[in-house]
């Protein structure tokens, strides 16, 4: 069974899956040595296999070149580095975690969340305004409007691709998102949500890019993703499925490896009489198994839902079993309080998630709120 888009609908079940592995010994064709087998990521897996049952010689990458006969990864500009590579069957219990999909990634280390800027996001707002849409257009209530939303999501994940060295990887994404592109809303954001969970460039960029909203020293730089990335942040921003908020208590886990000083920050605001409202600006990976996010780094957030808007990626995701709940950008926080494990050598640090969060930010209209 191909682990693709038109799976998912399965994953609650356990089915059989392949992933693909290369050597990354100093020595990979030696006998002499253990071998050190990695995996590829997934998007580069998904097109090494679809290769594979198309019956193809090679698969092509952004970096190498697959050579099915030889079982052998060549690299793209020195034909003469090649590594063993192995197909390897799996299900999808038995899937390695990815840990780091669950950990905070701080692009600004001097700022660890941002300030309150509404229930709209600023790239939200700025993705509006450079589409020239209305709230009624948006993609979630006009499906021809959605249709135009994904071609230029399409165009702007290749050119992002193209930036980074990732084009092959960016025009599979693309084509892959073109497929629901006259399906319908919901098609399209189950797409959406399916690529957004696949360990690639496009989800990283994208947070990479939205984490920095509200930091002066980077506007320009958030800006001019826009054009690039707000087209597929707003399809996956603007959910049919959302219209109703997360359970009040739901307890969400997501695990962060922080120097002293992002520590102290936290601290600081836990220790305030009145307990400061900071926000995440970025879509924000979760899981709603412990385990999975308390593997990575020296803190782990434990997050409590007050009000506030998350997703359910488990039915739209390939890996099932790290059950990642999507939290939107804006959801506010407070944090609550924080305590240190000796034994973990790990702090916990609690916070309270809402997303209404003050009067003076609640917008009487939705419309008001991209104005």
């Amino acid at each position: 069974m191909n682990i693709i888009a038109d799976e998912t609908s399965k994953c609650s079940e356990i089915v059989i899956c392949f992933h693909w592995m290369w050597n990354a010994s100093l020595n990979p064709f030696s006998n002499c040595e253990p071998a050190v087998w990695r995996y590829y990521d997934n998007v580069d897996n998904i097109m090494i296999e679809d290769a594979f049952r198309a019956g193809e010689t090679h698969a092509i990458l952004d970096e190498y070149t697959i050579d099915f006969k030889h079982q052998i990864q060549i690299c793209n500009i020195d034909q003469n580095k090649q590594r063993p590579i192995k197909r390897l069957e799996c299900t999808t219990k038995d899937q390695t975690m990815r840990a780091e999909r669950f950990a905070f990634d701080l692009i600004n280390p001097k700022r660890p969340f941002s300030g309150l800027y509404g229930w709209i996001p600023p790239f939200i707002k700025e993705t509006v305004k450079y589409l020239k849409i209305t709230k009624d257009q948006l993609p979630s209530k006009d499906k021809d409007i959605a249709s135009m939303i994904v071609a230029k999501a399409a165009a702007g994940i290749i050119e992002q691709s193209k930036l980074i060295g990732k084009q092959r990887q960016g025009e599979n994404l693309a084509e892959r998102l073109l497929e629901k592109k006259d399906a319908g809303t919901e098609e399209i954001w189950k797409q959406c949500a399916f690529l957004y969970s696949l360990d690639s460039f496009l989800y990283r960029k994208m947070n990479e890019a939205m984490r920095l909203v509200g930091d002066d020293e980077y506007k320009e730089e958030w800006r001019q993703k826009v054009r690039l990335l707000g087209p597929f942040c707003l399809l996956l921003w603007d959910s049919p499925f959302s219209k109703t908020a997360a359970p009040r208590g739901k307890v969400f886990y997501r695990g962060a490896d922080l120097n002293d000083d992002l520590i102290s920050i936290f601290k600081d605001d836990c220790d305030k009489e009145v307990k400061p409202r900071r926000s995440f600006q970025s879509f924000t990976s979760c899981s709603r198994q412990k385990n999975i996010a308390k593997v990575y780094g020296n803190v782990l957030f434990i997050m409590t839902m007050k009000h506030g808007f998350t997703v359910n990626l488990k039915p739209y995701s390939k890996f099932p079993d790290e059950e990642e709940e999507l939290i939107f950008p804006g959801v506010c926080f407070t944090i609550d309080r924080m305590k240190f494990d000796e034994n973990a050598k790990k702090y916990y640090i609690y916070l309270s998630l809402m997303q209404q969060f003050s009067r003076k930010f609640i917008c009487p209209s939705f419309s008001a709120s991209f104005q």
